[in-house]
């Protein structure tokens, strides 16, 4: 006889429901209460504010002001390191602290050429690495997520929260039952009107081994679609949504200080520095595409999603070490971190920078006067490669292990 559940059973599987922490929609409100801990001035506070709506702000792209061969920053550098093909540069031997403006410049273009540089060795201080960020664009402010307890406010003078926390101790261990490792992958807070670009995360304290980031190209994902489907999908917007977020947090009991919002996005936008296509779709937040059945939607949508997660020729994995430093340009990755290190502790502090609203094929085109391109095509150009197109357009490609 096959089993029944019970009226019981069903409440209990509702209570465990209910304790299952999701480490993305849920944040961490962890906290193993040692004061003794060097940062724990930095450990998580969520203050109970109310924000106004955001609305458009005006934002200078400083990759437009750079110098295209990037010879200041790199001469002051020890060694720069390409990690893979596509995505992922290391600089050594250069101290953030030290960049002048035209530093600052170039390495605006190189986050929105390579996706995302790693520094380590950062001696770069919270306040510090506010000022770097604000240079990239005014701050935004996470209507979710946790500040350091210190709020900050000796810096702003002023309870406006620009800087976050990311902690995770013993005290609390993600349930994988609440998530795949699909969902995890996202594009830092994509829902507003105007969603990060070069953003900054510092290690303060990190697990000898795990705790990884991984970074997926959308460049590369846009290059490796077959032109039609390219065509396709430059014409097309997405749904991004801040409901999940908003609603993981008030499941937690925590205050939401800023009225949830959904926004429709360009499926493929063009990066302003580069002029380069990149796919605009992440797991996390993207939850329909606009005008398409939704059949259509799901399959395109899923397509996608797999790409970023799986496709390995996308990606580029970091390990952390104390005092590493991530600057990534939301506007063309997405990233995922590795939640493999409980019951250590891993603890950074993220600046985060307004972008541009996204701006479409078409309209990048019809406002600049430039045509966008393929990032992968126009590497190819640089290296004297020509690519051949077969009678269906798709670009032949082999493969050899």
């Amino acid at each position: 006889m096959a089993p029944t559940a019970t009226v019981t059973d069903l409440k209990a599987h509702q209570k465990a429901d209910e304790q299952v922490f999701n480490p993305f929609y849920s944040p961490s409100i962890a906290d193993d209460g040692d004061n003794t801990y060097k940062y724990s001035e930095f450990k998580p506070l969520f203050p109970k504010l109310s924000w106004e709506p955001l609305t458009e702000i005006e934002v200078t792209e400083r990759g437009l002001l750079a110098d295209p061969k990037t010879l200041s920053l790199f001469s002051a550098a020890q060694k720069v390191r390409h990690l893979t093909p596509a995505i992922g540069t290391e600089i050594l031997g250069l101290d953030l602290r030290q960049l002048t403006d035209s530093q600052k410049d170039e390495l605006a273009l190189l986050i929105a050429q390579r996706g995302v540089v790693f520094f380590r060795d950062q001696e770069i201080d919270i306040h510090q690495q506010l000022d770097l960020a604000r240079y990239f664009g005014p701050l935004h402010k996470h209507a979710t997520t946790p500040i350091p307890r210190n709020g900050l406010e000796e810096v702003h003078n002023q309870p406006h929260i620009t800087h976050l926390v990311v902690y995770n101790d013993a005290s609390r261990r993600p349930d994988p039952a609440s998530f795949s490792k699909i969902e995890l992958w996202h594009t830092d807070v994509s829902y507003e009107l105007q969603p990060p670009g070069a953003t900054s995360l510092k290690l303060i304290t990190g697990p000898e081994v795990g705790g990884d980031t991984l970074w997926s190209s959308g460049y590369a994902l846009y290059s490796s679609l077959s032109p039609g489907f390219q065509t396709y999908l430059e014409g097309l917007s997405a749904l991004h949504s801040a409901v999940a977020q908003a609603e993981g947090a008030r499941a937690a009991g925590l205050h939401v200080r800023r009225q949830e919002i959904e926004t429709v996005h360009p499926v493929v936008r063009v990066h302003p520095a580069t002029g380069w296509k990149s796919v605009y779709v992440n797991p996390g937040f993207t939850r329909r595409i606009i005008g398409v059945p939704k059949a259509e939607s799901d399959n395109i949508l899923n397509f996608l999603f797999h790409q970023i997660g799986e496709n390995p020729d996308f990606q580029v994995r970091f390990k952390w070490e104390t005092n590493s430093v991530a600057i990534w340009d939301n506007r063309v990755v997405t990233h995922s971190a590795t939640f493999d290190f409980w019951p250590a502790t891993r603890h950074a502090l993220r600046a985060t920078p307004h972008g541009e609203k996204p701006i479409s094929v078409a309209d990048y085109e019809r406002t600049t006067g430039k045509q966008a391109k393929d990032r992968q095509l126009v590497i190819w150009e640089q290296q004297g490669v020509k690519v051949e197109q077969n009678v269906n357009g798709a670009k032949k490609r082999g493969y050899n292990d």
